[in-house]
């Protein structure tokens, strides 16, 4: 019997191999246009079939279709001409929620986009479906207050920084218990604790106001029966005990760049307990290395990786404006390849 993309998502996760390892693979900036050009026409994109798939979720970050500036429903004005877009003030100006209001999730979480999301699912039976609500509890703090001031919260006034964060933890279980009561696979929280030297807030700080809500929150997801996925940049080798502790089940991402965060490695730690998504370098491998370069990582991730189950392919982040067309032709062919699609 032939198993659906979503059969082998759900395999790999109960660490089961599978027939070949699903994969996912995105495009930013205008790679996909230059591929057209490349292949003479877009019918390649007809054969990439990426497992995991995406549910649409009210924009809780930023319109980057604005202008020049945008405000997003948190209050903070962002700066969106430019990539990535970033902060230029924000809503909290002071140490203090006083007179703060989050955002009105009834009039976000509406009947419309109920619709939209349950279209979208249906369209997408046979894939592995997650949804998400963007901005996670730390990257939240920052947003709210700038992100050396978080950081100065953290370290110099930590009662402010405990009510902020546990002030946003129950916001967000308000917008978890409305997706969970969606029929997906499972919730994507996304929270860059890293950077390529290890974790930003420190892992002793990270346990403090992080853990025991992000413990939480992922109760909550389980309790629905629904898988917990996290996206996370940067090196977190540190506090990954910790999040298998309170219930991650996929990280990710993977940069392999960042320090302590080779995935044959991590792997070999933690891939009894863990299913990595992601691992072929962003930062190296795919803008630096030649075509068969990439072809022999791919086959290597895929062998090494997928060994016990655990693993779904892709690239640490979409392939990015920087990427060489002949190396995102390189990255379409390797996958495809170990798919069993002729390109």
């Amino acid at each position: 019997m032939d198993l659906s993309q979503r059969d082998r998502v759900i395999a790999q996760i109960n660490h089961l191999e599978t027939d070949h390892i699903p994969y996912v693979l995105g495009f930013e900036g205008d790679v996909a246009e230059r591929l057209d050009e490349h292949y003479g026409g877009a019918g390649w994109r007809d054969l990439l079939d990426s497992a995991i798939r995406h549910v649409p979720t009210p924009n809780l970050v930023v319109d980057e279709t604005a202008g020049d500036y945008s405000t997003g429903p948190y209050g903070t004005l962002w700066r969106v001409n430019r990539r990535p877009f970033h902060l230029e003030e924000p809503a909290l100006k002071e140490p203090s929620l006083e007179g703060y209001a989050f955002p009105d999730l009834d009039a976000l979480f509406n009947d419309a986009w109920k619709a939209e999301a349950l279209e979208a699912i249906d369209e997408q039976r046979d894939h592995f479906t997650v949804i998400g609500f963007g901005f996670g509890l730390f990257e939240r703090t920052w947003a709210l207050r700038g992100f050396n001031q978080a950081l100065m919260d953290a370290a110099a006034d930590p009662g402010f920084y405990d009510e902020l964060a546990e002030r946003v933890t129950v916001h967000q279980l308000d917008i978890i218990e409305r997706i969970v009561e969606l029929p997906v696979d499972g919730i994507m929280f996304s929270d860059d604790w890293g950077y390529q030297q290890g974790v930003l807030l420190g892992p002793d700080r990270w346990r403090r106001f992080m853990k025991p809500r992000l413990a939480r929150q992922y109760a909550r997801v389980h309790g629905a029966r629904k898988v917990v996925l996290t996206h996370c940049c940067g090196s977190i080798a540190a506090i990954l005990p910790d999040l298998i502790e309170i219930g991650l089940d996929v990280y990710q991402s993977v940069q392999p760049e960042a320090r302590d965060s080779s995935p044959y490695d991590l792997k070999r730690q933690h891939g009894d307990d863990l299913t990595f998504w992601g691992g072929l370098g962003s930062q190296s491998t795919i803008p630096f290395g030649s075509p068969a370069d990439i072809s022999s990582e791919v086959s290597r991730l895929c062998r090494e990786m997928g060994q016990g189950g655990g693993y779904i392919l892709a690239p640490a982040k979409a392939l990015q404006p920087e990427t060489p067309t002949e190396n995102a032709a390189a990255v379409v062919e390797a996958f495809l390849a170990e798919a069993g699609v002729a390109l």
